[in-house]
């Protein structure tokens, strides 16, 4: 993300510049979405990856739908609630009280800004049955934007403790890499249409580069005073 080993930014301006485009992305895709001009798009690339005659049934054998959902329960609100908890524990029982309080603080407003989002827009879900079942509206995708929040928070702070650049390449790489998968396998069950996923992609990684942009700016702050 933001940090280096040291704690100095690598570009503020390239922070700023990053968190404006991420943004800007959320606010096209949702102006489009609202004026239905991606819903065509949308519709044909849901049917791109269906079995020809038989909407509810994902391309594919049976194993890759069976992993596909194995991949999107890393995106669940209950998957991500049990490894924060876990790691917010971690973090307090070695001392790192703030960085717990600021994880726990950035995950739960990146989840009520999902929430408050899908309530705004209130878009209906893909009509394809017998894939999943869904219990929320379609728009942004709560699991694109939570796990983008979840996993790029977690890969920026293990970044900072990393000794060597291979290890923050590693961190933050496998952080976008579940980040992406957990979206495409959303798109791949049906249950979210292309542009819900992009947009989840785009405020959750917003959401987590600001927290991750304020949490520098504090230590900044606190530096300076010591």
């Amino acid at each position: 993300m933001i940090w280096n080993k040291g704690g100095g930014s690598i570009s503020s301006y390239a922070g700023g510049a990053a968190l404006a485009a991420l943004l800007g992305g959320f606010g096209l895709i949702a102006d489009e979405v609202s004026e239905g001009e991606t819903m065509k798009i949308d519709q044909a690339v849901l049917l791109a990856l269906r079995t020809p005659g038989d909407p509810s049934d994902p391309i594919g054998p049976a194993w890759v739908e069976e992993a596909a959902r194995d991949i999107t329960a890393l995106g669940s609100f209950s998957v991500l609630f049990i490894l924060i908890t876990v790691v917010v524990i971690h973090l307090f029982l070695i001392g790192r009280i703030r960085t717990g309080w600021f994880l726990t603080v950035s995950v739960i407003g990146g989840t009520l800004l999902s929430s408050g989002l899908k309530s705004l827009f209130d878009r209906p879900r893909p009509d394809l049955t017998g894939v999943a079942r869904v219990f929320t509206t379609s728009f942004p995708s709560g699991h694109a934007t939570v796990s983008a929040v979840v996993y790029l928070t977690l890969g920026a702070l293990l970044s900072e403790m990393a000794e060597s650049r291979g290890q923050k390449i590693l961190y933050l790489g496998s952080a976008a890499l579940l980040t992406v998968m957990v979206g495409l396998s959303r798109i791949y069950l049906g249950v979210h249409y292309p542009t819900d996923v992009l947009a989840g992609w785009s405020i959750g990684a917003g959401w987590a580069l600001a927290c991750a942009m304020l949490a520098h700016l504090y230590r900044q702050r606190i530096a300076s005073k010591a």
